[in-house]
């Protein structure tokens, strides 16, 4: 999977996570957030089932007290999490009717703007932060929400100074988490792994731990280690049991090891419990990598029908969308939605992809303009790697493409189970030219 698509799925987890857990713990419970859960593994569909209990329980109490304004913001809180768990988006319209109905308050700020980031509309969760900042401006949660949306936007300075708020207010699992991420981001990869091993120690609940050993598989993943990214998510799946995400590191692991059909059929599970874009891209990808591509095809479709889902209900991602176009050969297609993307924000992520989709297009002199941006801050990505390469190969700067590629499969040669074996390929073939 292409890792700003992974991101994509985290970067409102830990923050919806928290004011679910508040909404969780019953409008009648005082204490400060709430009963934790259970320590138990707790399955997908029971985790659901307890969301929509907590959804019922917070219905009842406004059908008595409908001014409730705090019930207001922990319902929609729970709408959010709900279209998580669930990979339903139908539920992001009803969190903001709740949020609205929860009034100008902070927490209805902070629910807002996490919701802003799980649609991927960075610029509205950026003003909601701070909105909520002004209102609560002790309130760790808030600097989270804008610590997301500026990272995704692209104010490096800006997320850095939000995420160092964060760990002043409150060092905790879900500050040192966007630590570790800013540090991932500018390739000092032994500070990503010490923050997030901090994270995990700060964890306190089953969610922050499972979300805490998955980050640490994937940094693992990301690098080759693929025995330290399967022990990580095991203990994830240990503390939660059937996490979406864990599920889907192991599958990765399975195709890494060239378990074929161990990895078919848990992302043939995955796609059907959680048909998220970003799984069905990759289940396509390895049905494809395998010769099974009438399969394949199929999973496109239901992968060109969920985006539209995802986009009748404010949740357009035109980035996710411009590389699969791009990796499927549409160049019009994926330019398009690039572009699109770049008006909006321009951080490292849309900078990729207009690089690649620029490339498809056969414009390879803008392309690497864009690569150059996107791999202005260091970042170790095995992803960017490859586009590079393929773009400087079609330069015809093949010492250049070489390294490039070179990098790409050093960092993780299971980057992606269709792009890493063109890369492999690309790479032969300048050697061999030589």
């Amino acid at each position: 999977m292409k890792y700003q698509q992974r991101q994509a799925v985290a970067v409102v987890l830990l923050v919806t996570a928290a004011l679910a857990h508040l909404a969780a713990s019953g409008p009648a419970d005082s204490r400060a957030g709430g009963a934790p859960p259970t320590p138990e593994a707790v399955p997908v569909v029971a985790q659901q089932n307890e969301m929509h209990r907590v959804v019922h329980q917070l219905q009842q109490r406004l059908h008595e007290l409908p001014q409730d304004k705090d019930s207001w913001a922990k319902l929609g809180a729970s709408y959010v999490e709900l279209a998580r768990v669930t990979a339903d988006p139908t539920y992001y319209a009803k969190a903001e009717g709740a949020l609205k109905n929860a009034g100008d308050t902070g927490l209805a700020a902070i629910g807002m703007g996490t919701l802003a980031n799980a649609r991927h509309d960075f610029p509205a969760a950026r003003d909601w932060a701070r909105k909520a900042i002004t209102a609560l401006p002790s309130s760790a949660q808030a600097y989270g929400v804008l610590a997301d949306a500026l990272t995704q936007l692209g104010d490096d300075a800006g997320a850095q100074d939000a995420v160092q708020k964060m760990l002043d207010l409150k060092p905790n699992t879900a500050s040192f988490a966007r630590a570790s991420f800013h540090f991932e981001l500018h390739g000092d990869v032994d500070g990503a792994r010490d923050a997030m091993t901090r994270a995990l120690t700060a964890a306190a609940t089953p969610e922050e731990i499972a979300f805490c050993q998955y980050r640490l598989g994937e940094l693992a993943f990301d690098h080759n280690q693929l025995d330290e990214a399967a022990q990580h998510y095991e203990q994830g799946l240990a503390a939660r049991g059937d996490d979406m995400t864990l599920t889907q590191g192991k599958a990765k692991v399975a195709v890494a090891r060239g378990e074929a059909p161990v990895a078919l059929e848990a992302y043939r599970k995955l796609v059907a419990r959680a048909p998220l874009p970003q799984y069905l891209q990759e289940y396509a990808e390895l049905l494809e990598a395998n010769g099974k591509a009438e399969e394949a095809a199929r999973q496109y479709d239901v992968l060109s029908e969920q985006q539209r889902l995802m986009e009748s209900q404010g949740a357009s991602d035109d980035l996710a969308a411009a590389l699969v176009a791009a990796d499927r050969g549409d160049g019009m297609q994926a330019l398009r939605r690039a572009e699109a993307e770049w008006s909006r924000r321009q951080s490292v992520f849309v900078a990729d992809a207009m690089a690649w989709a620029l490339h498809v297009n056969g414009r390879d002199a803008e392309a690497l303009t864009y690569s150059d941006r996107a791999n202005a801050l260091g970042w170790q990505n095995a992803t960017f790697s490859y586009h590079r390469g393929m773009i400087l190969a079609a330069l015809g700067r093949v010492a250049e493409a070489q390294e490039a590629l070179v990098q790409a499969l050093r960092l993780n040669a299971n980057f992606s189970p269709l792009q890493s074996l063109k890369a492999g390929r690309k790479l032969a073939e300048l050697r061999g030219g030589r």
